[in-house]
């Protein structure tokens, strides 16, 4: 049986400054996995619901850039949820979680860093699958 991360909100660095405030994202130090890839996710029309799905390997790092959105996540039997509105927070997700990104403010932008490229078969997007793929290892 894999004994897995839980969801956490990690705080990064925040650098204070006249001119505007910088942070910072590094692999293995803010976000524990070496990041692969990123992308973002910006203009969501109201109300629509972003990313119903899990990841059989990959782990995410997830950052509101800009203006706020919830994330809602679940192991299969509990679910929760978290608005990230601040640049200089993130969520990390580790794999084999549900998750949806909703509830997004105008000019929001959601950056998502992830440990793994580009791979179709890695996704779960059927809930009642992943719920079946998480009991068939034990988890």
């Amino acid at each position: 049986m894999e004994k897995l991360s839980e969801p956490k909100l990690i705080e990064l660095p925040k650098i204070c400054d006249p001119r505007g405030n910088l942070s910072v994202i590094e692999s293995f130090k803010n976000v524990p996995f070496k990041i692969a890839r990123a992308y973002w996710i910006y203009d969501v029309p109201a109300g629509k619901v972003r990313s119903g799905h899990a990841f059989k390997t990959q782990d995410e790092f997830i950052v509101a850039l800009s203006g706020s959105f919830d994330v809602v996540y679940s192991d299969g039997s509990t679910k929760s949820q978290i608005h990230l509105a601040r640049s200089y927070y993130g969520l990390y997700v580790p794999h084999l979680t549900w998750r949806e990104l909703n509830n997004f403010s105008t000019n929001s932008i959601a950056l998502v860093l992830s440990s793994n490229p580009y791979c179709e078969n890695d996704y779960i997007e059927d809930f009642a699958q992943f719920k079946s793929f998480r009991k068939q290892y034990g988890i």
